[in-house]
């Protein structure tokens, strides 16, 4: 086994990247960057039928949106049949594998007698020591297992693992057709990457003991050391699914998460160091390690990673999140993605929504009050607020804005202080109905605030509709 850790994140083109192998993608990335070792991406597309181009590339693009690099690959087992073909061709000629004849007739035959008798199915070997040609019949490659003995996996989370040899079946490794099968390729690619640990999904245990049989049989030196990663659940303990709100990475992107919060979550999901919950990816290399991995389920929680992603809004650089953010103005039709738009201003902005937004798209609603040429007054809030009583308010207020020599926070403060005493009253008796002809509800920023980051023009454009409404009533 090589010195330098080597693993590898290894999966198939056949769909997005999800939460699950996100997961995988992450622990794999985290151990070798802990141990200065290499992260490798292997593309295992032999499943000609349902692999794509396009799968792959929105699974790069899932890895390189969490910050997950790669040092080598990708790698593409569609590449590499010759290789296989060699390693086959001469696991037949060291008598290691042999041809099998059984039809799948014959095989699902004797399967069902099986059932019948209520013992576990496994090849009978009817071809292992007759290997006679048999006319009409494409053959496949089973690798002869031994029969005696036990296999042993010594799982760096779940501990020692006993499989008796007996109970394994001599399994296919190439199929009739010549085509590679999944168990034996990922192990020639193993064997050839020189990957040292081998950090997958618990559902891969069985596949373990005859993997690690292939590994003797063609490899040189020691098998990789494993490490079977615990089950993700939903609320209702079952296997995570798309009802639970699991999803592919990019739709999370989509629905305006950052992807510091998602790899903060997937990380918990299943490994702790104390009760530390927020970690920056520094920290997750720094304290990773096999031992705080747990071995059981861990169960997906939406609303904590909802919770994350707040966190990290709250806590990003301003300026950031103002390129981020662009999309998602743009999806809402207030800003066009080429706009030319002031990024001081929009980081401005930003900050006075950044306590009060949970995703990037609930800030981009928000953007309205400040990007919007019209506001949506809801009926019942206007009838509250937008009153004959406030009317001359709100009038006194758009004269004095447009008249202010220092719009600034002190000054805009000092205007509605100003409005305050001179009518005798408190500030909300202007605050309110002010804040709802600006943004048309009752919810926004401080007030102060709001109208400074809104600008003279706009808020006094605002106001005046507003005045406008009213004197219509």
């Amino acid at each position: 086994m090589s010195d330098k850790i080597r693993v590898r994140f290894a999966p198939s083109p056949t769909g997005h990247l999800h939460i699950g192998g996100a997961r995988t993608a992450l622990f794999n990335w985290l151990f070798a960057r802990a141990n200065k070792g290499a992260f490798i991406l292997r593309i295992e597309d032999t499943d000609l039928d349902r692999s794509t181009d396009e799968y792959i590339q929105a699974i790069i693009e899932g890895m390189n949106w969490l910050g997950l690099t790669y040092d080598e690959g990708p790698h593409r087992q569609t590449a590499r049949f010759d290789v296989y073909k060699a390693h086959i061709d001469r696991l037949l000629a060291e008598g290691k594998a042999y041809y099998c004849y059984c039809t799948r007739e014959e095989l699902e035959a004797k399967k069902e007698a099986a059932i019948a008798a209520k013992i576990p199915y496994k090849y009978d070997g009817t071809c292992r020591n007759s290997e006679d040609a048999r006319e009409g019949v494409s053959p496949v490659v089973r690798f002869r297992m031994p029969q005696h003995g036990a296999t042993i996996v010594d799982d760096l989370i779940r501990g020692r693992m006993v499989f008796e040899n007996e109970q394994l079946d001599d399994l296919v490794i190439a199929r009739s057709d010549g085509s590679p099968v999944y168990n034996f390729v990922v192990v020639v690619d193993d064997v050839d990457m020189g990957i040292t640990h081998v950090i997958r999904g618990d559902d891969h245990i069985n596949n373990t003991p005859k993997q690690i049989q292939l590994y003797k049989a063609i490899g040189h030196g020691e098998p990789p050391l494993f490490a079977h990663l615990p089950m993700i659940l939903g609320a209702d303990k079952t296997r995570l699914s798309k009802r639970h709100g699991a999803t592919s990475v990019m739709a999370y992107k989509d629905m305006g998460y950052l992807p510091e919060a998602l790899n903060n979550y997937l990380v918990r999901l299943g490994w702790s160091s104390g009760d530390q919950e927020v970690f920056s990816m520094d920290e997750m290399v720094a304290q990773f390690d096999f031992s705080h991995i747990g071995k059981s389920a861990g169960v997906f929680n939406p609303e904590k990673l909802l919770w994350l992603n707040a966190h990290y809004i709250k806590t990003s650089a301003s300026e950031r999140l103002a390129e981020l953010i662009r999309p998602f103005l743009a999806a809402n039709g207030l800003l066009a993605e080429d706009a030319a738009v002031d990024s001081a201003w929009l980081a401005k902005a930003i900050n006075t929504l950044k306590e009060r937004s949970q995703t990037l798209v609930e800030m981009a609603g928000q953007m309205r009050f400040y990007i919007g040429d019209t506001v949506e007054f809801d009926q019942k809030t206007k009838e509250k607020f937008l009153t004959p009583d406030a009317q001359p308010l709100l009038e006194s207020l758009r004269d004095r804005l447009q008249d202010l020599a220092d719009f600034s926070h002190d000054g805009i403060e000092s205007v509605f202080k100003g409005i305050c005493e001179n009518a005798g009253i408190g500030l909300k008796k202007i605050a309110q109905p002010a804040r709802v002809a600006l943004t048309g509800g009752t919810a926004s920023p401080g007030i102060y605030e709001l109208v400074e980051v809104m600008g003279r023009s706009l808020a006094v454009a605002r106001l005046n509709a507003a005045i406008e409404a009213m004197k219509a009533v």
